[in-house]
């Protein structure tokens, strides 16, 4: 029988290991966790609805469910989250928030004011309007574990994970985050229908609750692991959580180079080189504290190096 972890009491917006464990899994163990809406259950009620500023109040935005212990799980180790299925709440919406975007106005908070889209989230595709029809592309926005040292906010992240906003941590996928405290303290939250690549808005994806099943099970971290890794059913990825955006770029690219010389022995000038060739990249979202950057190499290129 799937263990169920509810949303109720268990809401934090800072990962850290220093909170309470609301849970507790096993390895290998099947496990489904209930996510609220990025600024709290009850605030969204209907279509055309508008937020107001006392409607969200900063930085207790993105809460996570956690922290979720996994048994057994140490420093030193990592854990691989396979993510199962993502069972989406039927309403969800977006929003321009002043001085939460890419073009911030943030002494004046002037900007557009605050516009709000609430949408109906129905059989798979998001209502944007009467006649306009988006697929949804299920994600995690926030997956993490608590970092080597004190908090980090669920609107930040790092090498800890955190507000990653990236596409590819959906159904199917494996994450990868090393361990840092006894137990891990695994967090989730944060949870989109659908999302554009850079999330050009603050609050810019289908923001929407979500039932999110998965798996964790634990490995030894490989010496390099510095950010999150992704494994897709296609895919190697690299994140990479920085300001500047060329940094960004510059640390994936980086942890990618170092997993195709640790686990495929290709010599490091030679996955720069080939990088140069392959590598699918771009930003995921450029409106948290600091920017994530994604490298993926093709999983079909990488089997003719065995």
């Amino acid at each position: 029988m799937t263990q169920r972890i509810s949303k109720q009491g268990t809401i934090k917006y800072a990962l850290s290991g220093d909170d309470d464990f609301v849970a507790h899994v096993e390895p290998g163990e099947t496990v489904t966790i209930e996510c609220v809406i990025n600024i709290g259950d009850g605030v969204i009620k209907h279509v055309g609805q508008q937020l107001t500023e006392v409607d969200v109040t900063f930085p207790f935005v993105n809460g996570a469910t956690g922290p979720i212990e996994v048994v057994g799980a140490m420093p030193g180790d990592m854990l691989k989250v396979e993510i199962l299925h993502m069972e989406l709440d039927t309403l969800g919406y977006s929003s321009l928030w002043p001085g939460h975007g890419m073009f911030p106005d943030w002494v004046r908070r002037k900007e557009f004011g605050i516009q709000t889209r609430v949408v109906d989230v129905l059989d798979g595709v998001v209502h944007w309007t009467d006649t306009v029809r988006l697929p949804c592309k299920p994600m995690a926005g926030v997956i993490g574990v608590a970092p080597i040292h004190g908090a980090v906010l669920t609107v930040d992240n790092g090498t800890h994970g955190g507000n990653l906003d990236v596409q590819e941590i959906t159904t199917g996928s494996i994450i990868m985050l090393r361990v840092e405290k006894p137990g891990a303290h695994f967090f989730i939250g944060d949870c989109h229908a659908l999302q554009g690549d850079g999330e050009a808005v603050g609050m810019g994806a289908i923001e929407i609750g979500s039932n999110v099943t998965l798996r964790i099970t634990i490995e030894k971290a490989p010496k390099r692991l510095g950010h999150p890794r992704i494994e897709t059913a296609t895919h190697l990825c690299t994140l990479g959580c920085a300001r500047p955006l060329e940094d960004a770029m510059r640390i994936a690219f980086q942890e990618m180079i170092y997993w195709l010389n640790d686990e495929w022995n290709i010599p490091e000038p030679d996955g720069y080189l080939l990088l140069a060739q392959i590598a699918e990249a771009r930003c995921t979202q450029m409106v948290n504290p600091k920017y994530t950057y994604i490298c993926k190499v093709s999983k079909a290129i990488l089997a003719q190096f065995t």
